[in-house]
């Protein structure tokens, strides 16, 4: 089932209704769902790879509280951040300022920073550990099979 931004995400707490919770696409979502965006987004941080370093840890842990208190939304919204961690950090390694195009809509030229491929490969790794994570695997599966 796709991920519903028609819901009221200003007044849902999606810990208190989960039923609501769509896993959708990627990273769909993953500023809107509370309580869990202000529980993770203030640790979010990839600029260098000291606080890329820091900041996938400390979301990792999260996702790992998440799992241990059998909260399958917090877990995947987690898993959300540390995937786009990954993503911007590769769009930042990619192009000067994140911006793919320019003011025409014309591709910029790749320009390959390597501080911020540091910060990818960091995200990335942690991502990779939360996405097959197998506990976590079936408590997506669950959650699917009960609420689409």
């Amino acid at each position: 089932m796709p991920f519903d931004y028609d819901l009221d995400f200003e007044h849902i707490d999606f810990r208190e209704n989960r039923d609501k919770y769509r896993v959708g696409r990627g990273e769909q979502g993953v500023l809107l769902v509370e309580p869990y965006k202000s529980e993770i987004l203030p640790h979010w941080r990839f600029k260098t790879p000291d606080e890329a370093k820091e900041s996938s840890e400390k979301i990792y842990e999260q996702f790992l509280e998440y799992k241990k208190n059998k909260d399958f939304v917090g877990a995947d919204m987690a898993r959300k951040f540390l995937q786009m961690g990954y993503t911007r950090a590769r769009r930042y390694t990619n192009y000067k300022g994140g911006r793919k195009y320019d003011e025409n809509d014309e591709v910029n030229e790749r320009q390959i920073d390597p501080v911020k491929a540091k910060s990818a490969a960091i995200f990335e790794e942690k991502w990779k550990l939360a996405r097959t994570d197998e506990e976590y695997l079936k408590m997506k599966k669950a959650h699917q099979k009960e609420f689409g």
